[in-house]
């Protein structure tokens, strides 16, 4: 347990500015206002695994995605963190008193008008997910090894709003996690190699 603390602990320290999905060549639009959002990167505290979801298809945003759980800050919300936390226990059932928070990454910028903030956690204690019906299709967890490893992500692209749009990709078995997913997972692991 205190190893993957420590070094989530360090990852926390190597400063880095924000990411956003125009990060790899798709010039932005201009003015827009960014709806804060945050998300929560949640690794179980003994054997590292971290939490994402599999989104219902259904859904206005990111329908079908790959996504760590997490979504815009409510009026009842006193920031980021309480938001990830929040929708962490509405999207896949995770007491908020099993989650110790560690701190925040700095905000990624999504193509949807998002500003997102991941918020690094642990889980403490057995967690059976319940994925909350009509917006979560899928809940499951992803080895440490993988995620925190930037060999395991790499670079794809597809034309876009009539533009090649690049973007990171980090596959693991059936689930094809990329976009914002894959940038804020592959800005930790670079924290983390450093």
């Amino acid at each position: 347990m205190s190893a993957i603390r420590d070094k989530l602990m360090r990852a926390l320290s190597h400063p880095t500015g924000p990411s956003s999905d125009f990060d790899l060549g798709v010039t932005p639009p201009g003015e827009v206002v960014l709806h804060p959002a945050g998300v929560l990167a949640a690794f179980d505290a003994v054997d590292g695994r971290l939490i994402l979801t599999k989104r219902a298809s259904s859904l206005r945003h990111h329908p079908g995605q790959i996504a760590l759980p997490g979504g815009k800050v409510d009026p009842g919300d006193a920031d980021e963190i309480a938001a990830a936390l929040r929708e962490a226990n509405e999207e896949v059932g995770l007491n908020p008193t099993q989650v110790e928070v560690l701190g925040i990454l700095p905000p990624h910028r999504t193509v949807t008008g998002f500003a997102m903030t991941p918020v690094l956690a642990l889980v403490h204690g057995p967690f059976r997910p319940v994925p909350e019906a009509g917006e979560v299709e899928e809940v499951f967890t992803v080895p440490f090894a993988h995620i925190s490893d930037p060999a395991s992500y790499h670079i794809e692209g597809r034309m876009w709003q009539g533009a090649r749009r690049d973007y990171y990709v980090a596959p693991w078995g059936p689930y094809y996690i990329w976009g914002a997913t894959a940038r804020v997972l592959h800005s930790l692991a670079t924290r983390l190699s450093a």
